[in-house]
């Protein structure tokens, strides 16, 4: 028997390195995943993070989604309207003002005070931009030389006016036609920069609002958390014997609910979003860049009788110009025509706006006729006099058409951007909430099972 000792021992010596190779830490560790307790904590850390991570990804998508769309009502909506605002105000300011000087020798009390109103809008709208800048793409640049460009013309204009008081003509080289060549070259032209890059931040605002690769992530996320609800619910039945496992019922439960809630409020948003800018901020900056068209045309054929050129450049413009506002097909009132919505003022208002374009373009082809063949005072009359058929009368009738058509419409885009931002503003706490409840439910469900192992 001592002969076979050592065999014995020896046996039970190689038999013993593995077992106190596995009693180390991390033999130990392996062993306890192996066993069904290491693998419920293991189910429970998954599922618990699982919850928690679709929460979080869903509370920064709905978030995104909501302030993108507080911002499309609250900022870049005002801040583009301002912009606007400011290009208008400055045109027909300088028409204001210019046809005021020309027309009589004592400038109408009314058309006065339309200048100062004017400039005081432009002033007012600048300083709104120029507060935006930092936070908002507001054309910083651009908005230095309108504040800037303003402070040249108002002095040129207060020199005219000590011309016009001393009886000087103000025709060419006069300090009318400098103002107007300020108006023309440096501040409409920067103020339409600053118009087109606040449209652009609208644009991109919408787009921030309804932009789908974040939804479509987020979904996928749910669903591989949904087939991880499906495949612990199959494990723990067959572990347990028990056909279902009520917290993990709650908390897929609750995963459809929550999905259900982000699905309808994601569509309505994106229904009230595309409603509000298809039908309303769209049309709206047709219908701006139409007006912008027509104050250009208005104040060229002013500065046309200043400078009494004979330059065909302003003619060419204008026969450029008209096309591009219409009406007709392709055109900014054609566009804004097709654009409104059904059963509002809109249409009818974009229809009275063409029908008034139509019967105003013969008139301006008539001043360029009349510059041509060098009848000056022909010319000065039919834009700046009250006779029947002059340009004034159309130009006034436009405007106040633009202005009723885009307030129409500014409300069919209030109405819909407010209606997407409060269907997008519920969402993140809806989605936090759910994701809680449900990490909730699984460690219930889990630690219950582990409960039975202590």
């Amino acid at each position: 028997m001592t002969a076979t000792l050592p065999a014995t021992a020896g046996a039970a010596g190689t038999v013993s390195r593995p077992a106190l190779a596995a009693a180390g830490p991390a033999g130990r560790s392996r062993r306890v995943l192996l066993h069904t307790p290491g693998k419920l904590w293991a189910l429970l850390t998954g599922l618990v993070l699982l919850s928690l991570a679709w929460g979080a990804l869903g509370g920064w998508v709905a978030t995104q989604h909501s302030s993108a769309a507080d911002s499309l009502v609250s900022v870049n909506e005002r801040l583009s309207l301002d912009a606007r605002h400011m290009y208008q105000s400055i045109a027909d300011a300088d028409a204001t003002i210019t046809a005021a000087f020309l027309a009589t020798a004592t400038p109408p009390l009314s058309q006065l005070q339309r200048y100062e109103g004017d400039l005081s809008t432009a002033h007012a709208d600048l300083s709104a931009l120029q507060a935006a800048d930092g936070s908002q793409p507001v054309a910083g640049t651009a908005l230095a030389q309108v504040g800037g460009g303003l402070s040249a013309y108002t002095g040129y204009v207060g020199e005219a006016t000590a011309e016009y008081a001393m009886s000087y003509p103000l025709t060419g080289g006069s300090f009318l036609q400098d103002a107007s060549e300020t108006a023309h070259l440096t501040l409409l032209p920067a103020a339409n920069a600053v118009f087109t890059q606040e449209n652009a931040a609208l644009n991109a605002a919408n787009s921030q609002a309804t932009e789908l690769p974040t939804e479509i992530a987020l979904f996928v996320l749910a669903a591989v958390t949904a087939f991880a609800f499906y495949r612990a619910q199959r494990w723990l039945a067959r572990r347990t014997n028990r056909v279902l496992s009520p917290g993990l019922v709650l908390a897929s439960v609750l995963l459809a609910v929550g999905v259900i809630w982000l699905a309808a409020g994601f569509v309505s948003a994106r229904t009230d979003l595309d409603r509000g800018i298809g039908h309303g901020s769209a049309p709206v900056q047709d219908l701006a860049l139409a007006s912008i068209g027509v104050q250009q045309i208005r104040g060229d054929a002013v500065l046309n009788v200043i400078s009494r050129s004979g330059n065909a450049s302003f003619q060419d413009d204008f026969a450029a110009t008209s096309k591009k506002i219409g009406p007709g097909p392709g055109s900014w009132l054609g566009d804004a025509a097709a654009a409104q919505e059904s059963g509002g003022q809109g249409p009818s208002l974009v229809a009275a706006a063409g029908r008034d374009a139509t019967s105003w373009y013969p008139a301006n082809t008539q001043v360029y006729k009349l510059g041509a063949a060098a009848n000056y005072a022909g010319e000065r009359n039919l834009v700046v006099g009250s006779a029947s058929g002059n340009t004034l009368t159309g130009y006034n009738a436009l405007e106040d058409d633009f202005s009723l058509a885009i307030a129409a419409d500014q409300g069919v885009f209030a109405s819909g951007a407010s209606d997407g931002a409060n269907a997008l503003d519920p969402l993140t706490g809806v989605v936090i909430a759910t994701s809680l409840l449900m990490a909730a439910g699984c460690a219930w469900a889990v630690s219950r099972r582990l409960a039975e192992y202590r």
